[in-house]
């Protein structure tokens, strides 16, 4: 054995063994996605109509999903091109570029493979289903738990390599070399976090300008339903929920479960280093979210298994059957998190291993609570859904009325239960005794509430498989009790849809939060590692126990000190708000001779300037020694700084703009399906007449015929309007998708430091809450139309169904574009915000100097 291998064996030992478990978990969630694909693809397509439907959506999604993935590469290139040249002017570190390219791929892989297997699964679930209702329930699931399964285990399996990949390369000897290596690692959450947002933004004006033209021309003015064969935008529609609510939710989901992890992992770097834990230790505390995560993989896969339903299940059941899953996950993942926590953490004295538990059920209660809240508000079984369908007999005006007030009213559950849970993960975990301990708290309490994601996912994936299955069935004309079957479905899939929604959101709330003190993390990393290339302006003396020591001022209350011992260059902070405008001018002027001399045995130092007579006391903190309420106190983030409430504002600001572009993109695109339908409609009608069809047959849509060949083209014609959706979706996504990159930067370098910080806070708190509005809203219109077609209030074609398929139309875009994107804008915010966490440290002071806000 040479000495190399020798090397690696001895720090691979050093790994706790409990860390293996992601790894294995991850590359386990890959074999049985690919076991049940391979399951799935076994079951008949059903007759020759049904392949051809599914054959065009598949080649739709394919289509669209080519041309997105063209825009977003050059967005990729240049984004990677800037990062190397950060990289190279030490702003950024080396492998920060290559590791967002790899986070980005895998994100766009999970949602292919997702939208892959809803593709091939759409009609395969309608044909089960002619069989039984179980057995179309069992194919739509197993196909939901393929993405499911892909997005935990690439996730997983990225983080586990690029963890022992840094970790055997760093030489990491200490703590500080596991804070550097999860700051690193945080970054590459970047990658899925842009791809996720194109995907989202992309998908959900794609599927939403279809499904708004299908149903406003096809089932209001022509009074035909949207997935029936005559209906033009119908292929467009069913590849919307493909390229929507499976390849943008599994990259949406690709990112929150990375994200979460990451960020509590850094996290957990930080506070063993405050709490001055071994090695040992502190490689414990960090490896306990990937460990956990991979736990609740295997208790998914196990869970999957118990979902199924008997032939005469009615919705509650069907519902009971799916969440039974859930449940059963979630009970395996808190009873095995807390085995695995007690062997991680069992002996770290400082460390209180039921109180990490507490954390993690604090947040798998809260996703739970989040699920049924709102299932509560978006499920027909329920009043709110009910009351909104009541409001039909006034028409649509009074649907959409009672929708935006169900919507706004829903959001008391999730942000209540957010409030108790983070401060439940916080207190539980020790924030008393040690902030960043409370803070982790939090972060393993997000890890917590997605551990069970491959199951959770799979419910929600389910649903748009189901709605597709429907639609094929729809449109091939299958028997009555083969579309009842599929239509049961696809109501239980809108109802798990807007659960997944919200468990999506409330975890995005629980990380952003974590992504917020790893920010400040980050921004003290900056701090040290840009010490050597600060400008030297006045010199100090420097008076340790080791020894003294030259250091110098650089300005903006930021001081070069030389550790006489080791030689290491950190940058020191003036910890002085009321006074640092005088302190600072009389060193850097000269007026006064500065020494700071080290406190005891402490890691600050004490100094005194005598100016005009009076004599000013303050002290000089390391940056890398400091603790998150030194450098928020050296920046002044508190809300009377007016730095702070602009970042407030400009992040409520960039939520409504954003959803304001997202919703408009939907119209402009929607209103170029709806002039394509109405024209197709009136060129089909001729067609109709030529062929001998009297005005009365042509008045009633239900006597059309499928097809009609007019000046030798057939209509209608789909590719015209899947190329309507796919254009609209790709010139629409780029600007709101890059208004989230563009802004954190520019705040950062206007406002700095604490203008980025009440950014990251206006953002979280106003998006959190908008995107469960969102959401919850246009769930319950949705089901409201639903709850109307299964024959209440005069069923379908009725007036009142009409009026809540207005309230639909408005809905659409609120909770399949704009809402659900939010929950990525928080993100996506705050991690743009860690990676050029460097160019803010380096460049801000001196813009907010020039310009006379610093």
């Amino acid at each position: 054995m040479n000495i190399g291998t020798a090397c690696t064996l001895a720090a691979i030992e050093q790994i706790p063994s409990a860390f293996f478990i992601a790894p294995v978990a991850g590359v386990l969630a890959l074999i049985f996605a690919w076991l049940f694909y391979g399951s799935l693809m076994k079951n008949s397509e059903g007759d020759e109509a049904m392949i051809r439907v599914a054959t065009a959506v598949r080649e739709g999604a394919y289509a669209y999903l080519a041309r997105q993935r063209n825009v977003v590469v050059i967005v990729f290139v240049l984004l990677i091109a800037l990062l190397i040249v950060m990289a190279m002017t030490g702003m950024q570190q080396q492998l920060t570029p290559l590791g967002v390219a790899v986070a980005g791929l895998f994100s766009g892989l999970c949602g292919f493979f997702g939208m892959k297997t809803a593709t091939n699964a759409s009609a395969r679930t309608a044909a089960a289903a002619r069989e039984s209702l179980n057995s179309g329930l069992q194919v739509a699931f197993r196909a939901g738990a393929v993405m499911g399964l892909c997005v935990t285990g690439f996730a997983l399996i990225d983080i586990s390599v690029w963890f022992l990949v840094l970790f055997l390369t760093m030489g990491i000897s200490e703590p500080v070399g596991l804070v550097l290596l999860t700051t690193i690692t945080l970054s590459f959450a970047m990658g899925a976090s842009l791809q996720a947002l194109f995907a989202r933004v992309g998908g959900g004006i794609y599927t939403k300008a279809a499904d708004v033209g299908a149903d406003l021309v096809g089932k209001v003015e022509a009074g035909i339903p949207e997935d029936d064969a005559r209906n033009p935008a119908t292929i467009a529609d069913n590849v919307g929920d493909n390229v929507g609510d499976v390849a943008g939710m599994g990259a949406d989901l690709y990112e929150s479960y990375y994200g979460s992890i990451l960020a509590a992992m850094a996290l957990a770097a930080a506070a063993a280093m405050r709490l001055d834990l071994e090695l040992a230790q502190a490689l414990a505390l960090v490896v306990a979210a990937p460990a956990v995560a991979g736990l609740g993989i295997l208790c998914s896969i196990i869970s999957i298994y118990t979902v199924r339903a008997r032939e005469e299940a009615g919705f509650a059941e069907l519902l009971k059957s799916l969440h039974f899953g859930v449940y059963a996950s979630s009970a395996l993942i808190l009873l095995g998190s807390l085995g695995v926590l007690y062997w991680l953490l069992g002996s770290i004295e400082q460390i209180n291993v039921f109180g990490v538990w507490g954390a993690i059920v604090s947040g798998l209660v809260a996703g739970l609570v989040i699920a049924h809240g709102t299932e509560f508000y978006t499920s027909y079984e329920h009043g709110p859904t009910q009351r909104i369908a009541k409001q039909a007999e006034t028409g649509p005006a009074t649907v959409i009325i009672a929708g935006i007030a169900e919507g706004m009213i829903s959001t008391w559950i999730p942000l209540l239960t957010v409030v108790v849970a983070i401060m439940l993960a916080f207190t539980l975990a020790g924030g008393g005794s040690e902030f960043l301990l409370g803070v982790y708290g939090v972060g393993i309490a997000a890890v917590g509430m997605l551990a069970t994601l491959g199951i959770t996912l799979a419910t929600d994936a389910y649903g748009p498989i189901a709605d597709n299955a429907g639609g094929n069935a729809e449109m091939t004309h299958q028997p009555p009790h083969v579309r009842e079957r599929t239509d049961m479905l696809d109501s239980l899939g809108n109802t798990t849809a807007a659960t997944g929604k919200g468990f999506a959101i409330g975890s995005a709330a629980l990380t952003a939060l974590a992504l917020l003190a790893a920010y400040v993390i980050t921004v003290q990393a900056s701090l040290t590692s840009q010490a050597e290339a600060m400008p030297e302006r006045a010199p100090v003396v420097v008076v340790t126990n080791d020894g003294n020591s030259e250091g110098s001022y650089v300005g903006h209350g930021m001081f070069k000190l030389v550790d006489p011992g080791t030689q290491k260059i950190d940058t020191g902070l003036l910890l002085s708000i009321r006074d640092r405008a005088i302190i600072e001018n009389a060193i850097a002027t000269g007026e006064a001779d500065l020494t700071l001399e080290q406190h005891g045995d402490k890691r600050f130092y004490d100094a005194e300037l005598t100016i005009e007579g009076e004599t000013y006391d303050f002290n000089v903190v390391p940056a890398s020694s400091a603790d998150i309420t030194q450098l928020l106190g050296f920046y002044n983030v508190s809300i009377m700084n007016p730095r702070v409430l602009c970042g407030l504002f400009i992040g409520v600001m960039l939520v409504m703009v954003f959803c304001a572009m997202t919703m408009n993109a939907v119209g402009r695109a929607a209103n170029s399906m709806m002039l394509e339908c109405r024209r197709q409609f009136g060129i089909m009608k001729q067609g109709f007449k030529a062929a001998g069809m009297s005005d009365e047959q042509i008045a009633d849509p239900q006597q059309w015929p499928d097809t009609t060949e007019v000046d030798g083209k057939q209509y209608p014609d789909y590719a015209s309007c899947v190329t309507i959706s796919t254009g609209g979706a790709l010139k629409e996504m780029i600007v709101p998708s890059l208004l989230a990159v563009v802004v954190p930067i520019v705040a950062g370098l206007i406002l700095g430091v604490p203008g980025t910080m009440g950014l990251l806070a206006g953002t979280l708190v106003c998006g959190f809450a908008v995107a469960i509005f969102m959401a919850n809203a246009g769930g319950a219109w949705d089901n409201a139309k639903k709850y109307i077609e299964t024959g209440e209030l005069g069923g379908k074609g009725s007036e009142n169904h009409k009026a809540t398929v207005v309230g639909d139309t408005v809905g659409d875009p609120f909770k399949d574009t704009s809402g659900p994107s939010l929950n990525i804008l928080i993100k996506l915010v705050s991690i743009v915000s860690v990676v050029f966490a460097g160019v803010i440290v380096r460049f801000a002071p001196e813009i907010t100097a020039f310009i006379g806000i610093g």
